[in-house]
């Protein structure tokens, strides 16, 4: 159960800094915050992960194939934490931070998404290689959309 002290305290610093949504995540709880206007829309504490979205089928089938082969070769997904544009590189005339076929440790940036015309880094909390590459650079992700598939090491 989230302490309503805290909570009160997050929602007055958004309405401090003019945010229109705020997401924290831990192992135990998960706390997604939103406003529109002067006041919080929709508070919503849970205690549950999100489960990652199927891609739409392509005429192929080569998507479903990716999706269940996921799964069964252990994959591990890193989701986007917001809404947001995807970004592979710091700037246009940068290398990608990672490409399939990268290592990655806790704590190595993989990506930015920006949200609200905020950069957001967003890092690894895995360690292993990069498989795939799941969202190309400029595109819009979810709240929980998988950015890249990783096999752990």
């Amino acid at each position: 159960m989230i302490d309503i002290r805290k909570l009160k305290e997050l929602v007055k610093l958004m309405v401090e800094n003019d945010l229109a949504e705020l997401d924290l995540r831990d192992k135990e709880e998960t706390v997604t915050i939103r406003r529109g206007g002067s006041g919080p829309e929709m508070i919503a504490p849970t205690a549950y992960h999100v489960p990652i979205a199927a891609p739409a089928a392509a005429s192929n089938g080569q998507a479903d194939a990716d999706a269940s082969g996921g799964a069964e070769d252990g994959l591990i997904a890193i989701e986007s934490p917001m809404v947001g544009t995807f970004y592979s590189a710091a700037n246009p005339d940068s290398e990608a931070f990672v490409s399939a076929g990268s290592q990655v440790s806790e704590g190595t940036v993989v990506c930015i998404v920006e949200a609200m015309k905020v950069f957001n880094e967003i890092k690894s909390e895995l360690t292993g290689t990069v498989e795939r590459v799941c969202v190309k650079n400029g595109e819009s992700v979810e709240f929980g959309q998988p950015l890249f598939m990783v096999r752990p090491s």
